[in-house]
């Protein structure tokens, strides 16, 4: 009788420390578990991705950049390139959005970025639907709690590259390139025509937009309008388009290498674009570019999110001040280098402190000075 007591008994240890070892093993899963949703995972698990727009991953300049800073962020840190590190997937169309951003937040991905304003309202739904995911939206702004908004003062660029322009172009007629209408490229578009306008105010600036930013053939139609009507500089801030722009610089250098004939690129330095063969000599159509530190920004939000510190719910600006926006060195090849970049850094200074603020509409534009 004693032994069957003594022996009940120890089953009831025995089956108490099971119970026991168990709970402790969840508890510490679901601790892990916790601690990933709050951002504090450790560097072997932490991953983060990205979905590009239609302009896709080679764009040459937005998403492109937003890919090498993901990518810079990703080596860094030790990941590989794929599920569980870093990652991302390409649209073909507004339709593949939705679709992207799911399948990467329930793959485990810690931080998913929508790269391009278009994406909104999928990240919104989609925020909704995923809470344990954090999101990040560049050029656009999402009211959720696992969201961070990413927007840059694109004016402020454009306004240097307008300065740029304006000290280039010898037939006084200028031209500007627009992907889509939204208020990201209006920024884009008054920064630029305010910092021609604080050269010469009489200067006139041709704005068209292609309706699209992964046209090449449309943006190269515009730009070969705006060279025949006797433009010597075009900007452009359409992205995949825009490669349309420097194919038709490129050509029309070819055809006559005595012509002085610029393009300004946009988002990342797209001096590379600009090379051309001429006789046996290199010659480059790249006048500068307006530079967003798109790069910068997903590697600042990444590093931010695998210290446990998601900026979520907040908006996050770029501008100058924030070494968010910039612009590329002048070509070495523009007989007024030296003084575009004397007055370029004259008004870097005046923006930076506060002294000018530069339009970012077209309302704004119509209200701004430079004196």
């Amino acid at each position: 009788m004693k032994k069957r007591k003594f022996g009940l008994a120890l089953s009831l240890v025995l089956a108490a420390g099971t119970i026991l070892s168990a709970c402790g093993t969840a508890k510490e899963k679901d601790g892990a578990a916790t601690e990933g949703e709050k951002g504090t995972t450790t560097e072997s698990t932490f991953s983060v991705a990205m979905v590009t727009d239609v302009g896709g991953v080679d764009d040459k300049s937005f998403n492109q950049s937003a890919w090498e800073g993901i990518k810079a962020f990703g080596e860094e840190n030790g990941l590989t390139k794929g599920k569980g590190g870093y990652e991302y997937l390409q649209s073909k169309s507004d339709a593949d959005y939705a679709t992207n951003l799911n399948k990467l937040s329930r793959e485990g991905f810690n931080v998913v970025f929508g790269i391009g304003y278009l994406m909104v309202n999928d990240i919104n739904d989609i925020a909704v639907q995923q809470k344990d995911t954090h999101f990040g939206i560049i050029d656009g702004v999402v009211e959720q709690p696992n969201v961070v908004s990413v927007l840059f003062k694109e004016q402020e660029a454009a306004f240097l590259a307008g300065i740029a322009a304006a000290k280039t172009t010898k037939t006084n007629k200028i031209g500007f390139i627009g992907g889509m209408e939204s208020d990201v490229i209006e920024r884009f578009e008054s920064g630029f025509v305010a910092g021609v306008h604080a050269i010469n105010p009489d200067l006139k600036v041709d704005i068209q937009y292609a309706g699209a930013f992964d046209k090449a053939e449309i943006g190269q139609s515009i730009a070969s309008k705006m060279y025949a009507s006797g433009a010597d500089v075009v900007f452009h801030a359409s992205g995949a388009t825009g490669n349309g722009l420097f194919k038709e610089a490129r050509d029309l250098k070819k055809k006559d290498p005595a012509r002085e004939i610029w393009a300004i690129g946009v988002d990342s330095d797209q001096t590379a674009e600009g090379i051309v063969e001429v006789g046996g000599n290199k010659h480059n159509v790249t006048l500068t570019s307006a530079m967003k530190g798109v790069a910068h920004a997903v590697k600042d939000i990444s590093e931010k999110s695998k210290a446990g510190n998601f900026p979520g719910g907040e908006t996050i600006i770029y501008g100058l001040a924030e070494d968010g926006v910039s612009l590329a060195p002048i070509n070495e090849e523009v007989s007024v280098k030296a003084d575009i970049e004397t007055v370029v850094n004259e008004w870097v200074e005046k923006i930076k402190s506060g002294d000018v603020k530069v339009p970012g509409t077209r309302a704004e534009l119509e209200k701004f000075s430079a004196k």
